[in-house]
């Protein structure tokens, strides 16, 4: 069964490992990567990506790309979203800790923090959902 707009929203806002999948080109299947994400319902997703990555050079080329989340339990459910970059910023501190606060336990941040200054120079791409596909299997009892 599809969710409606609103479960959509809801359940993307939660704190899934996301699935980017962006175009490379006619003769190769998309990039596909597992990836943080940050989304409130209603509002843009971003993601954060180094600057000199191959998957920032595929999201410029491309213009768009899709996010899957799923889980298995309580019920097999996923939302796909989809939509155009709106824009491209560098990352700030604010934000690398407000998505690593998303995903890493509360007394481990400022460690993970402290490695991640390794990664170099990150920017925010941000996308707009226009498209969705989605459901809830239900359960198998």
């Amino acid at each position: 069964m599809a969710l409606t707009l609103q479960e959509r929203q809801e359940f993307l806002a939660q704190p899934h490992i996301g699935a980017l999948a962006v175009a490379v080109g006619p003769d190769r299947a998309p990039l596909n990567v597992p990836i943080w994400y940050q989304y409130a319902p209603g509002g843009e997703l971003w993601i954060l990506t180094g600057v000199e990555s191959v998957k920032l050079r595929r999201l410029r080329d491309a213009g768009r790309f899709s996010l899957m989340v799923q889980v298995v339990e309580p019920t097999v459910r996923y939302v796909t979203a989809e939509g155009s970059i709106t824009r491209v910023e560098p990352m700030t501190d604010e934000m690398h800790r407000e998505m690593a606060t998303r995903y890493v336990p509360s007394d481990k941040v400022d460690a993970y923090l402290k490695s991640a200054e390794g990664f170099g120079d990150q920017v925010a791409v941000y996308m707009r959902p226009d498209k969705w596909l989605s459901a809830d299997l239900g359960g198998y009892e």
